[in-house]
């Protein structure tokens, strides 16, 4: 007898939302007709229509893939974006076959689209161009698009000389003037791209194709090579300027020593001077008995000279004088600097100074332009000219130009046209005009008011509020309660340290007790599983736009260079380890695994941690914090400086965490740079499902500028104080009424607040911080530039106005509430934690890291990000079944205790020896619902696996 076919999931479903046997559905769809007709009725009824090929329909439909492809090349993308258009256009969607030809069609369309769009350019000449950089150069001995692709390692005289080589050669091709707007930004991103990662072969074989490609990639290039020239000059003379500093600080050392020998002889002296007792013809003879000649010859031989204003620093960068000669007269001929307002004697010393080199002068003339030159250095052009030292005057003279120079570059009072980095900072913010229709929309968003009074008054509310809770606290604190932030006798605020968090002794027993039933996975294994469950992989698209990564071929390759360079292997190694042969790995890595891939992959991880419940249990995911994590590097590179401190030459990596352990953003940065220029870049840039709305810091993030720019963006700059008394608070009022209000807070307010710059500037005030918000600008830049501005900026005089507003918020909050202060201790604890991780699992090569380009770092770090995320979630993921475990053995296990654990820890990883990289082997393993099985606990007690 034949079996009713059994029902599936679907059709039981529907069998109950309708009320009938799944019986009664079995035979549904059988009939061809059946399902065309009902398919006709629930179109009609939702609304929906078909596309008939030629119809509008698909005409419009076509006509929105073509516009996408000439932003992504991507056919899956593609595929994606055209199912949710017909979605949102209520259109059913025609077979999947007919959808990939439409995709198809699209991507050659757009390819002959921007040969159309920029066929203009592609002039005889300009072809002949471009076909001579994929020809070896004998005298480079690669081509010149390799040549191009290599950037600089190191910011010396050599390295400056050949950016600029390669500068004057991408202008003497009119790269510069090449005028490539009329392709959309990702088009011609895609296309420079390309260019960098193929081989000149592979361009070759692209025939026709090739000239918009080369052609996108040097407009990107002439501006990419500025930039380089600019900040390789700035690095350079830093590198001298800093050396010169580390031995004046040498030399006054030494003084001090000196001195302190002299201020014990004075000690010995100054007594019998003052002694009337002692006549004064004995003084002299009791003293050189008492004290000894031969001590008092070794104290006076060395001359005691007053020091200069700068201790000696310009004197002691006069020697590096002819090292910078080898390039600063050719970067002042090759860049066209120009002035703000406030620079014009400067600018008038460099064409004077480009002028002297063009004509081989030697002399400075006489009235030339000093006025720019600072207090500190004044003295030794005095000197030098009052003695008529031409030869030092010009050093001196010269010295002074460069340093003012590389200062207004890094403030923004001196800008380059056609750069990017360099630009006039205006530049960088929209325009009144742009930003006009803006601004009210940009105003809902953050809740500020677009009136300047008004903004006054909600800030002045918000002080008051938050200077009331200070005054209670300081009111109610007992002199003696050494615990609690109090004034001392002399009316001086004393913040004593928070105690260290008291864990309960449940949770480090219930932490011990769940890593103990978590199941041991080796590092390829725990990626892989976690890609069943996130499909994180699939993020790694080509860079040539065709997705290849849903074979396990394919992912098998992209998961082992992550593990090789997450884990600073290398691919060499990795290839030992894994058993794929290393240029199936390195081709990988270059089509494969870069910065934007790593990006979306890291969010895909980051938002499947947060949908866990027990992430929510570690915090909301409104609370981030931002470190700085040196690692050492090797070799010679532009980020790495040697700092003692550290034992040799490192770099930073600069992470941003948030209060459920997982990281959201990292950048390489410069260790010796400020790290508060970097807080917001990622915090911004935050593509993750993560609501943040507050972030915290050490005290290297507590600027005026990014108090001020966080709460203009709608979000609150939570940083942890140190050397509170050091801190300008601010009132608004005179010291006598802010007295009568808060007579225990109120002499704390040592300033008083500029309204009045503030309320003249709020507009621009808020254009600067929409720009950052939409992504106009990046965060850095700006913070950077008006970090360094001169006070002649009137913009950054107002930012730092309000952010000292903001700063006295905080600070009154800071201090009025213990709890508050051990949220944003306990989230930097976080963030610290995880620098361990991060430690155990960059282990190769003692962690040293020896990629010398910031692109590279930056891929590699981002690679330790991404496994970073993938151990906590799935370590997350599996406390979540320990747990659940526990309580249906009728255990009580509380959240408040829960809250206690960390996820950031690699107890149960392997990550050393031999890596099999098999993905369906792996997924096997798992179970049917696609889990490995905690240990038991005979074996958990016997410290054995399953």
């Amino acid at each position: 007898m034949r079996r009713p076919p059994t029902a599936s999931p679907s059709t039981r479903s529907v069998a109950e939302r309708l009320g009938v046997s799944p019986a009664a559905l079995s035979l549904y769809g059988q009939r061809a007709q059946t399902r065309s007709d009902h398919l006709a009725q629930a179109a009609e009824y939702l609304e929906w229509k078909t596309a008939p090929a030629g119809g509008q329909a698909m005409k419009e439909l076509e006509q929105f893939l073509l516009d996408r492809a000439m932003e992504h090349d991507s056919p899956t993308l593609l595929f994606n974006l055209a199912r949710e258009y017909l979605m949102a256009a209520k259109v059913i969607r025609p077979g999947a076959l007919v959808l990939a030809k439409m995709v198809g069609t699209a991507r050659k369309g757009a390819s002959d689209l921007t040969s159309q769009l920029v066929g203009h350019l592609l002039t005889e000449e300009v072809r002949a161009d471009l076909e001579r950089m994929l020809l070896v150069d004998a005298g480079l001995g690669m081509t010149r698009l390799e040549w191009l692709v290599s950037p600089a390692r190191d910011a010396s005289a050599t390295s400056v000389k050949t950016a600029i080589d390669k500068l004057t050669w991408l202008r003497a091709i009119d790269a510069h003037q090449m005028d490539v707007s009329v392709l959309p930004n990702e088009r011609r991103r895609f296309l420079a791209q390309v260019a960098r990662r193929s081989t000149n072969q592979g361009l070759e074989r692209r025939k026709e194709r090739k000239f918009p490609i080369l052609l996108a990639f040097v407009a990107q290039a002439a501006i990419d090579q500025l930039d380089e020239v600019v900040a390789l000059f700035d690095q350079a003379v830093s590198a001298r300027e800093s050396r010169a500093k580390s031995k004046t600080d040498e030399a006054l050392i030494e003084r001090a020593k000196k001195g302190e020998t002299r201020q014990l002889l004075m000690e010995e002296i100054l007594p019998a001077l003052a002694d009337p007792s002692i006549p004064d013809d004995e003084v002299g003879g009791m003293l050189r008995e008492r004290i000894g000649m031969q001590r008092l010859r070794e104290i006076t031989s060395d001359a005691w000279k007053p020091l200069p204003r700068d201790h000696g620093r310009l004197s002691e960068l006069e020697p590096s004088y002819t090292y910078l000669r080898q390039f600063t007269p050719i970067v002042l001929a090759a860049i066209d600097f120009q002035g703000g307002p406030g620079t014009g004697e400067l600018m008038e010393a460099v064409a004077l100074l480009k002028e002297l080199n063009r004509t081989s002068g030697r002399k400075v003339p006489a009235g030339a332009p000093t006025g720019f030159v600072p207090a500190k250095y004044a003295d030794y052009l005095d000197k030098a000219r009052k003695s008529g030292e031409d030869t030092a005057y010009r050093h001196y003279w010269e010295l002074c130009v460069i340093l003012c120079l590389r200062d207004g570059l890094r403030s923004g009072d001196v800008f380059v046209p056609g750069s990017r980095r360099y630009a006039d900072p205006a530049t960088y913010l929209y325009t009144p005009e742009q930003w006009t229709p803006k601004q009210a929309e940009y105003c809902r968003l953050v809740g500020k008011p677009a009136n300047a009074t008004d903004a006054l008054e909600q800030g002045k509310q918000e002080l008051h509020a938050a200077l009331a809770e200070l005054e209670q606290t300081l009111a109610g604190a007992s002199s003696d309660d050494a615990g609690t932030v109090r004034l001392d006798e002399e009316a001086h605020l004393v913040v004593p340290p928070l105690s260290a968090e008291d864990v309960p002794a449940e949770a480090k027993q219930l932490r011990d007790e769940l890593a103990a039933m978590l199941p041991f996975a080796p590092i390829a294994s725990l990626l892989i599983e976690l890609d069943a469950r996130t499909g994180f992989l699939d993020c790694f698209t080509h860079a040539g736009g065709r997705k290849l990564a849903t074979s396990a071929e394919t992912k098998r390759n992209i998961l082992a260079v992550l593990i090789a360079m997450a884990t600073n292997l290398g691919l060499a190694r990795m290839s030992e380890a894994c058993g794929v042969s290393y240029d199936v790995l390195a081709w990988t890595m270059e089509w494969y695994v870069r910065e934007e891939t790593l990006r979306e992959a890291n969010t895909v991880i980051v938002d499947h941690h947060y949908q866990l419940e027990l992430a929510k249990v570690f915090g909301g995911g409104t609370m981030s914090s931002s470190d700085g994590q040196r690692f050492p590097v090797r070799g010679k590179t532009l980020t790495g400086r040697n700092m003692v401190i550290h034992g040799g030459q490192v770099l930073s990596t600069y992470t941003h965490v948030s209060d459920q352990w997982s990281t959201y953003g990292t950048k390489i940065i410069v260790p010796t740079a400020r790290e508060a220029h970097f807080v917001l870049d990622d915090f911004l840039g935050n593509a993750t499902d993560l609501p943040i709305v507050e972030h915290a810091t050490d005290t290297h993030g507590a600027t005026l500028i990014n108090f001020a720019l966080f709460d203009l963006v709608g979000k609150a700059l939570t940083p942890r104080m140190r050397d509170l008394t050091r801190v300008t608070l601010v009132r608004d009022d005179t010291p006598t009424e802010i007295a009568k209000r808060y007579p225990h807070a109120g002499p704390l307010l040592g300033a008083r607040w500029n309204e009045d710059l503030v309320a003249d500037c709020w507009p621009d005030l808020l254009r600067m911080a929409g720009s950052l918000k939409y992504g106009q600008a990046t965060a850095s830049l700006i913070v950077g530039k008006w970090s360094a501005a001169s006070r002649q900026n009137t913009l950054a005089a107002a930012l730092k106005e309000w952010g000292m507003l903001r700063r006295t918020v905080h600070l009154a909050k800071y201090l009025s509430d213990p709890a508050f202060r051990r949220k944003i201790s306990r989230q930097l604890n976080k963030g610290e934690s995880l620098h361990a991780l991060r430690r155990d699992l960059h282990y190769a090569q003692q962690g040293t890291i020896t990629r010398p380009h910031l692109e590279q770092q930056t891929e590699q770090a981002w690679c330790l990000t991404v496994l970073t995320n993938s151990v906590v979630a799935w370590t997350t993921e599996y406390y979540s079944r320990a747990v659940l475990e526990l309580r249906s053995q009728g255990r009580d296990v509380p959240d408040e205790i829960l809250s206690h654990i960390s996820p950031g820890h690699s107890d149960n990883i392997n990550f050393f020896g031999v890596i099999n990289v098999d993905v369906e082997a792996e997924l096997a393993k798992l179970d049917t619902s696609g889990w490995r099985p905690l240990r038991p606990a005979q074996l958990r007690e016997m410290g054995l696996t399953p």
